[in-house]
């Protein structure tokens, strides 16, 4: 039976389904009158029942573990509750007709068919290499021509309406962005088409208000979404969005799908309706002074983020707390709800305590022995002004040198590990691309010269493009930028239900990787109630990585080819042409291409599509990003429950030794979710293999993103830890 008619079933109607596919199933379930003796005689059926292939042993296997954990209780983690498993018990009273009078969703037992449906043994066939370029090539990008005409008149409409904005204002006028007494309106047109190109201009003219929003979206929005931002505002949810990234939706009703831009605009009812009351997914976060946070590591106050022995983020008391817009599936939607994080700019800048307080926080890096990593983010790390960023990496590079001097007086064995990478994380190459300016990019550069010379690795600018679409010429301009100062980009995407479409994470890969950005985490979304709308289900993570991030999957050699070119300190040919300060002994080892040319060209050689370099994760609380997972039940919904383990890739706080089984219940079910993309104009068909996805294992690390050995033996020992 089709995907997308099983899915339309009452449970009348499912169970003569059962009885005509399965009939082995409801004659067990109807000569048994106990639920114990259903599972005894089920569990016999399994040991006896004819099974041919992979796919079939799969089932049998997964059956077995639904049949171990029915009537067990497990704790879950991300709400700390503890809940009853009774799969099989549910499926005993679908079957023997105690649900006929409940009001019940069908979807668990649609799910349980597709699981018994498998004992038959039938294969399911992985996509062509064609397939996969079909899906991939239905999505646009930023950069056709089609897409810029859109956007185009998106922003000839807007400057009008800037216009009236700043002639309107009521409040002071802005310094740097106001009319003078007696111009002209072509004159202010030209003026407002120059400040466009000045990332200061859209925040300042940033929109912050429903009616505002819907009337620079053409007055597109339907009355339900604005009495849904309404309703928001009632409740002092924070909203802004700059005019550029606005002029990147389509309201024209023909062309490109805008779906996966727009979801992280526009907020859901259930955000809505749970924001006040949410909770923080990465208990981590939550931090009392004196105790351990939940990873057991002590923290100096809400600056500085922990779970792992190697990395800490610092987010600095700086313009950096916020962001160039609200992304709706935000991770940190709870500390905006805390108001820790906002976009009142004036209060954001840094008091002159802020100096003070960085050099306690950076004496909290220097005095760990396993911190290697600094993970600068926020909001924003490129929100900060420049002259605020020079410092706070000018205070990175003298804790490092500090440290290395103090390790200088510690013997082998019980030195402490020393900066390595240092990261920035931002999404303003997709927000506001106009932030990338020149002296941003001398201040990189010249950050990277003094940390390499005393052997700080990897420099990082950790950013987050959502859809091909974020991909546009100011933000291909933007990349070129941050690569010509000697920086390496990484992406991590967001698999929210748009962006979890078919052959739209590979079209993102291909262009990002043309313009030399390495892909880094696939992360799914944390499954609070206020991220329904947008949690894609962690078995749809596993289908794209077996069905299509497959063709870009490198062999070992050739993710140690390239491995090896991104390391090289590559020189680009616009640092040759500028006359960047180095010795010809180096200008001669160096290639004289940009990443972009050495990735385009290395995967022109090994006739790769894209490069997949990224890892599916999810981040569990206090326990760090996995992908490896078991299903062990089902909601009375139709959710999964899941068993997951820690990354056994990498090192873990040892808080992991007593924390015991990790459970996490999905707050979307695969019907549901296969009903949402119907709804946006998929075919449920495409997706028929995401119900043999019932267990997941992490995937391995790209080089890249390795820590680099060191030339000494450190201490093993962990400081700022209670356990």
């Amino acid at each position: 039976m089709k995907q997308k008619k099983m899915l339309t079933l009452t449970l009348s109607q499912l169970k003569q389904i059962y009885s005509q596919d399965i009939p082995e199933l409801m004659e067990i379930a109807t000569r048994n009158s106990t639920i114990e003796d259903f599972k005894s005689n089920l569990s016999l059926y399994l040991d006896t029942c004819k099974i041919d292939g992979e796919i079939a042993e799969e089932a049998r296997e997964q059956i077995r573990l639904l049949l171990h954990y029915d009537g067990l209780n497990v704790h879950e983690l991300s709400m700390g509750q503890d809940m009853p498993v009774q799969t099989i018990r549910l499926l005993y009273q679908f079957l023997t007709g105690m649900l006929e009078n409940v009001e019940m969703p069908t979807d668990l037992f649609i799910e349980i068919f597709q699981l018994f449906k498998r004992l038959k043994g039938e294969e399911v066939s992985i996509p062509s290499p064609q397939r996969i370029k079909n899906r991939s090539d239905r999505w646009a990008t930023g950069l056709d021509e089609e897409v810029q005409e859109i956007r185009a008149e998106n922003k000839e409409r807007m400057l009008h309406l800037l216009i009236q904005k700043i002639e309107n204002r009521k409040s002071k006028p802005s310094v740097r962005f106001h009319f003078e007494e007696g111009m002209s309106y072509e004159e202010k047109y030209q003026l407002v088409s120059e400040w466009w190109n000045d990332f200061r201009f859209h925040l300042a003219m940033a929109i912050k208000s429903p009616i505002e929003l819907n009337r620079f979206l053409g007055n597109s929005l339907s009355s339900e979404t604005m009495y849904l931002l309404y309703k928001a505002r009632k409740k002092e949810m924070p909203f802004f969005a700059t005019p550029y990234y606005l002029s990147l939706l389509n309201v024209s009703g023909e062309g490109y799908n805008d779906e996966a831009i727009r979801s992280y605009i526009i907020y859901s009812p259930r955000l809505v309706e749970t924001y006040g009351n949410i909770h923080a997914w990465e208990k981590e976060d939550i931090i009392e002074a004196g105790k351990p946070n939940a990873a057991g590591w002590i923290i100096p106050g809400h600056n500085i983020h922990r779970r792992y022995p190697e990395v800490a983020i610092l987010i600095p008391d700086t313009m950096g707390r916020a962001c160039g817009g609200l992304c709706a599936s935000c991770q940190r939607m709870y500390d905006f709800q805390s108001e820790r994080l906002n976009f009142e700019f004036e209060s954001l800048k840094p008091k002159e305590s802020w100096e003070h307080k960085l050099r306690r926080l950076m004496t909290y890096f220097e005095e760990d022995t396993q911190l290697r990593d600094i993970l600068i983010t926020g909001g924003d790390a490129l929100m900060s002004q420049n002259k605020t960023l020079r410092n706070i990496l000018e205070a990175v590079y003298r804790m490092a040198v500090r440290k290395q001097k103090a390790n200088l007086e510690r013997p082998d064995g019980e030195k402490y590990a020393e900066l390595q990478r240092v990261r920035l994380g931002s999404r303003l190459l997709a927000y506001l691309p106009m932030r990338i300016n020149d002296e941003l990019i001398d201040i990189l550069r010249e950050f990277k010269e003094k940390a390499s010379a005393i052997g700080v690795k990897q420099f990082i600018i950790q950013t987050h493009f959502q859809t091909p679409l974020e991909v546009t010429p100011e933000a291909k301009e933007a990349i070129r930028k941050i690569i010509s100062g000697g920086w390496t980009i990484t992406n991590q995407l967001v698999y929210t239900v748009a962006a979890s479409r078919r052959g739209h994470t590979t079209r993102l890969r291909q262009v990002l990787n043309s313009l030399g950005v390495v892909c880094y985490y696939t992360f799914s979304v944390k499954g609070f109630n206020e991220n329904y709308a947008v949690f894609t289900p962690n078995s749809r993570s596993m289908q794209e990585q077996m069905e299509e991030k497959i063709y870009g999957r490198m062999t070992p050699e050739q993710a140690e080819e390239l491995y090896k070119l991104l390391e090289i300190k590559t020189e680009t040919n616009e640092d040759i042409k500028n006359g960047n300060e180095k010795s010809q002994a180096t200008i001669k080892k160096e290639p004289k291409e940009g990443t972009a040319t050495l990735i385009r060209r290395f995967m022109k050689k090994h006739h790769l599509p894209f490069l997949a370099t990224d890892r599916s994760v999810l981040n569990l609380p206090a326990i760090g990003k996995s992908m490896t997972f078991q299903l062990v039940g089902l909601t009375e919904d139709g959710k999964r429950i899941l068993r997951f383990e820690h990354d056994g890739t990498r090192r873990h706080s040892p808080i992991i030794g007593k924390m015991g089984e990790i459970y996490i219940v999905e707050n979307k079910s695969l019907a549901a979710y296969l009903r949402q993309l119907g709804k946006m104009g998929e075919d449920p068909e495409e997706y028929a293999s995401i119900w043999n996805y019932t267990k997941g294992e992490t995937e391995p690390r790209f080089s890249l993103y390795e820590y680099p050995d060191f030339s000494f033996h450190m201490t093993e020992r962990m400081s700022n830890l209670m356990i």
